[in-house]
């Protein structure tokens, strides 16, 4: 926190503390009638700056279709060598055709609005920052270690390898969580074998690593903010995992850091988002990158996304480090090993700070 003082320090600690007791997150506090937001929320100026291309064409993240990708050849080539330009040069691109209906994208982001609509007194019994708990709701994960809080409900829930027990789940959304989770898994698996092609590897290459093992969704919820030129919706960060696949609603406000310039991410209807995290970056020893991106906070509202988190069951012991495959005499390893569970938890005890967890790992 800079260099807060410890009465300082005390005092917004209480503040937290006091936020965090009332179960009811950034949408109680709308509920609440606030239209001033809490100086907990506020964030430095220069986390603020507009998206160069919002009148410029020419920086688009790439739409991948995948339709027909088992059936030509040719075509199959070409979407590899599109990943392999997206993944080196801007770590994220949109897919379409993917096989998902457009009913279950619907379904997905109206469970996610369900459950964070629910009375506060139904919702507090899933409110816990208890990580192993299966289905966890509650606002901001790193609400006692982030330098400023963020305009964002979330609802976690672990969907792989270890299957939740349908009880455990809420009502509203508990068979479209289900139900997403079988297609994510089927797409990820796809992504993860174009991934490994792109690295000149087997198709399998990744997924035997253990990289499509565990999947983690959340349910974010940004709801309309009297202040958004005060605060963040999510401040810029990167993925602490190997690949995440993300539907947006159609609010907007995801941005992507690209040349040191920020890049708007626009919906497109029935796409999903796929950017690459931190372990595909550190494996790939920086071949992948793991691009800086941020939400920004709107006085429309809610804004609803899902995001799903490849990676593996976090109570592995199996370390991760650079591919041997990828490394030469000229590309020498560039981080240390880690197992998942280290890297996740220095992830989380260093919250969303604008810094990348990768610089810890580097050789």
């Amino acid at each position: 926190m800079g260099n807060t003082t410890k009465s300082e320090f005390d005092f917004t600690l209480s503040e937290r503390k006091a936020f965090d007791e009332t179960k009811a997150g950034v949408k109680g506090l709308v509920d609440g009638g606030v239209n001033k937001i809490p100086t907990l929320f506020h964030h430095q100026p220069d986390k603020f700056e507009k998206a160069s291309n919002s009148c410029n064409t020419c920086h688009v993240i790439p739409v991948i279709d995948l339709a027909n990708i088992g059936n030509d050849s040719s075509k199959h080539q070409g979407l590899v060598d599109i990943v392999k330009e997206a993944c080196e040069t801007w770590g994220f691109f949109q897919v379409v055709n993917h096989g998902i209906p457009m009913s279950v994208l619907e379904e997905m982001k109206n469970g996610v609005k369900r459950f964070h609509e629910l009375d506060t007194e139904a919702k507090k019994e899933f409110y816990t920052r208890d990580r192993l708990r299966s289905f966890a709701y509650n606002s901001n994960f790193d609400l006692y270690s982030s330098p400023a809080l963020n305009w964002r409900d979330t609802f976690k829930c672990y969907m792989y390898p270890d299957s939740p027990n349908p009880e455990e789940l809420p009502v509203v959304c508990r068979d479209i969580l289900l139900e997403y989770g079988k297609h994510i898994m089927k797409l990820g698996t796809l992504l993860f074998e174009l991934l490994s092609e792109a690295l000149g590897l087997n198709p399998n290459h990744l997924k035997d690593m253990g990289c499509a093992e565990g999947l983690l969704t959340l349910g974010h919820y940004y709801p309309a903010c009297p202040e958004p030129q005060l605060t963040m919706g999510t401040p810029k960060h990167s993925d602490n995992d190997f690949l995440t696949v993300l539907l947006q609603d159609h609010i907007g406000g995801l941005q992507v850091l690209c040349q040191n310039k920020w890049i708007d991410i626009p919906p497109v209807p029935g796409a999903l988002v796929v950017n690459i995290g931190d372990l595909l970056q550190l494996i790939t020893n920086d071949r992948y990158k793991s691009s800086q991106h941020k939400v920004l906070a709107n006085k429309v509202g809610p804004r609803i996304s899902v995001a799903c988190f490849f990676s593996t069951s976090a109570r592995g012991t199996k370390l991760y480090g650079p591919i041997k495959e990828l490394l030469s005499e000229d590309n020498p390893p560039k981080y240390r090993e880690t197992t998942v569970a280290d890297f996740d938890n220095f992830f989380v005890s260093k919250g969303l700070d604008g810094t990348s967890a990768l610089t810890h790992y580097r050789i």
